[in-house]
């Protein structure tokens, strides 16, 4: 994984992300929602 914080790490990982270009499927709950606005500009989302 690129040099990152550590707590961005954990929230890539806690969202099934981890290697580039993975995809995953999640239902937006608040706290899905908060994870993503946190690591937003390493990812990109679609609905």
């Amino acid at each position: 994984m690129l040099k990152r914080p550590k707590d961005q790490q954990l929230t890539i990982q806690a969202l099934g992300l981890g290697k580039v270009n993975r995809t995953v499927e999640v239902e937006a709950t608040p706290q899905i929602l908060g994870m993503v606005k946190k690591v937003s500009h390493l990812v990109s989302v679609s609905e």
